[in-house]
């Protein structure tokens, strides 16, 4: 039986993980919040170090040092591991230039006095302590904007399908957004089973995981207008600098991993709404 160690295992990703894992006959132990590290009186497996800030970091800085980097290097600590993956972000790329392919290798442009990069530095740090103390039994996956269906997953796609329920047909939903703001989305199984890869073979340090294809606000607000009879209107015109693509092709290649589109996974649901 293989077994892993789910660090975050109660937060949405953390908590899908931990019942794909048992549903395909892992053993899990999820530690509670105030497991003392390096754990020395058990075998941890394969870690999944799923813990981390995103909406809030800001207003909880100490936290978000605590979850990114100093836990982290106390987990890297304990002496019997197999591997481990650390749960980085795409975010890390938004600096690139408009349009760029971001691949695992790109340098990263930060600015430690601008607070926005504040999570970056962080989440960059989390990453440098795997390569320095990892030993090469870490992994880093960089995720973009993971969503689920029918689960309250949180973020913008979720919420606004929620939303989208709520409504009558020929209904008008108001998003604070804009129609030039895209996004790319990758959905939860697609991203547990490239975790999953990564820790039992990953050849490589950093992986990206992502659909590989940005969606923009109006292109959606197009497909669900055709596919559910309800309208999408936005709170602003403003335009947006286009954002990087994320290049997966180290994740194709190295696995045949492939993520489904994002329009695929929403059609079932938004069919389902009284017409």
């Amino acid at each position: 039986m293989k077994c892993a160690t789910v660090i975050g295992g109660r937060g949405f990703i953390g908590r899908a993980l931990v019942h794909h894992l048992r549903e395909t006959g892992w053993q899990c132990w999820v530690p509670e919040r105030d497991c003392s590290w390096p754990v020395q009186e058990r075998e941890l497996g394969h870690v999944f170090y799923c813990a981390g800030l995103t909406a809030d970091f800001l207003q909880r800085p100490a936290d978000t040092v605590e979850a990114h980097v100093s836990l982290l290097s106390r987990v890297l600590q304990s002496p019997s591991y197999t591997s481990l993956v650390y749960l980085s972000s795409t975010r890390l790329y938004d600096g690139l230039a408009p349009g760029a392919l971001a691949h695992e290798s790109s340098l990263i442009p930060v600015a430690p006095s601008n607070s926005r990069h504040f999570y970056d530095l962080t989440k960059l740090t989390g990453e440098s302590i795997c390569h320095v103390m990892g030993q090469g039994r870490a992994r880093i996956a960089r995720l973009s904007c993971v969503y689920d269906l029918g689960h309250a997953a949180g973020g913008f796609l979720p919420t606004l399908l929620d939303q989208l329920a709520q409504l009558p047909p020929g209904g008008v939903l108001t998003v604070e957004s804009s129609p030039g703001r895209a996004r790319d989305y990758v959905f939860i199984g697609d991203v547990l089973r490239a975790l999953v890869a990564m820790a039992l073979g990953g050849e490589h340090t950093t992986y990206n995981v992502a659909s590989g294809c940005n969606l923009r606000n109006e292109e959606l607000a197009q497909w669900i207008s055709r596919e559910s009879g309800r309208q999408l209107r936005f709170t602003t015109d403003e335009r947006v600098p286009a954002p990087p693509a994320i290049d997966t092709s180290l994740l194709r290649q190295e696995f045949g991993w492939e993520a489904a589109s994002v329009l695929t996974q929403i059609r079932p649901f938004l069919a389902s709404l009284p017409r």
